[in-house]
């Protein structure tokens, strides 16, 4: 009976050993997922951050050329009247 008992725990220990095995290659997996996915994650964010300044730049180059609209139409407008 303790030969058995004896086999029992052996494979009871050897399927848990493969098991661990297996656990460790996901793990594996997933780090190197896990990685690739914080490197796109970061290229997003860079490729957010160009873009939210060229959006700036564009913004603030039209609102220039509005102000400098509106000087010259404010310019243009006399309250004079002058005579013809």
């Amino acid at each position: 009976m303790n030969n058995k008992s004896d086999k029992t725990k052996e494979a009871v220990i050897r399927a848990m050993e493969d098991e661990i095995q297996e656990l460790l290659s996901k793990n594996s997996k997933l780090e190197l997922e896990a990685k690739s996915l914080r490197d796109e994650v970061n290229s997003l964010w860079a490729m957010m951050d160009e873009m939210t300044k060229s959006d700036i730049e564009n913004w603030s180059h039209l609102l220039n050329e509005i102000k400098a609209d509106v000087i010259t139409r404010a310019l243009m407008v006399s309250k004079i009247k002058g005579e013809a």
